[in-house]
């Protein structure tokens, strides 16, 4: 197969139910529909076993995490393309074509995405599409100079609405892992995605060094899928804020020593440090000591995982996407403009760090 659409599952036998069938469906014959799943107990691979011969399983056995799954699942996969896709991601028919048919006709990208649109479940269980972007990678992403992930859609809580207005084309830093398209080529080269993160902002960094070995990362604005959001951790989880606090170290880690330089790199971690600590200051004093000890704990796991040289890719390509603002004062500041704010640094900051 030319393509091959690999959703990794872990105890979400009830979207399987709900959006495989679409997906399926939606696939053109040089597409194949892969499930793996990282140790579900909820009868999952049964379900995809009995209702959809024609796809491929890879029982992983544990729950190895997004990294972890996605590397062992991928290694068993031979396709020319990997997608990447949630098990809550809703689909229409002619989603893919355009993904594939960008990167067939731009050789220098390395991974795509589609658009993402927000997914509401209402009170009967059934499912409705908005056109409002959806929070993890709505019309593509960047990061600030703190390494902070906002996108062309959605800045922190807020979101916009879609009216066409991130159609056009932007030198983006990373596309959501939500629904992500790479080279298979690349992948390997890459050494898939970093194991140490387990789930959360693997993506920005495997984006991130593709760009750095000189690829480029784009949305794809022709194609567009809607997506729940939230399937395998609420978004008011200790254990989410402890990811991403720990993981969001680890990324700029990776990557900011061949970007910026190694002493603003070192500069730039530990105000990113001060700052997440201000942060766990505020949850202590705002009555959530949960969340006061995921950033503590998130402090040591960056410290227990984090190493001295990044493994595996060294090179340090222009990259795109990395904005020197600091998008949570840009956003304070400017309230509902944000958005437009953005649009006009996009227009008058093409092509720089």
């Amino acid at each position: 197969m030319k393509t091959a659409v690999v959703i990794l599952n872990w105890n979400t036998k009830r979207y399987l139910e709900a959006f495989l069938p679409g997906l399926v469906a939606s696939c053109p014959p040089d597409a194949g529909v892969v499930v793996a799943d990282n140790g579900s107990d909820d009868g999952s691979l049964e379900y995809v076993a009995e209702a959809f011969p024609q796809v491929a399983t890879i029982p992983l056995g544990s729950n190895f995490g997004f990294t972890g799954g996605y590397n062992r699942a991928l290694a068993q996969v031979d396709a020319e393309y990997f997608l990447l896709v949630n098990s809550d991601i809703d689909v229409s028919p002619g989603w893919l074509e355009p993904l594939v048919e960008y990167m067939d006709s731009h050789p220098e990208c390395g991974a795509c995405g589609p658009k993402l649109h927000a997914l509401v479940q209402a009170e009967d269980g059934s499912y409705g599409r908005l056109s409002r972007f959806e929070y993890a990678g709505a019309g593509g992403g960047y990061l600030d100079r703190f390494g902070y992930p906002f996108c062309r859609g959605r800045v922190l809580r807020r979101t916009e609405e879609d009216s066409g207005q991130y159609d056009g084309p932007a030198p983006l830093m990373w596309v959501s892992g939500a629904c992500l398209l790479t080279r298979a080529s690349l992948w390997r080269r890459l050494g898939g995605l970093d194991d140490r993160f387990f789930a959360h902002m693997e993506e920005i960094d495997y984006c991130w060094r593709a760009q750095r070995l000189g690829f480029t990362v784009a949305v794809v604005p022709q194609s567009t899928v809607w997506h729940l959001g939230g399937g395998t951790l609420v978004p008011k989880s200790p254990w989410k804020l402890e990811l991403n606090h720990r993981n969001n170290l680890l990324l700029l880690e990776n990557n900011l020593p061949a970007t910026v330089g190694p002493v603003k790199a070192r500069m730039r971690i530990c105000f990113r440090m001060l700052l997440d600590i201000a942060s766990a200051c505020v949850y202590l004093l705002s009555g959530r000591p949960a969340d006061f000890r995921a950033v503590v704990k998130a402090h040591r796991g960056f410290r227990r995982f984090r190493r001295e040289a990044p493994a595996g890719v060294n090179g340090s390509a222009k990259v795109e996407g990395y904005w020197k603002i600091n998008i949570i004062l840009q956003s304070l500041f400017r309230g509902g403009g944000i958005f437009s704010y953005i649009r006009r640094y996009e227009d008058s900051h093409r092509g720089r760090r």
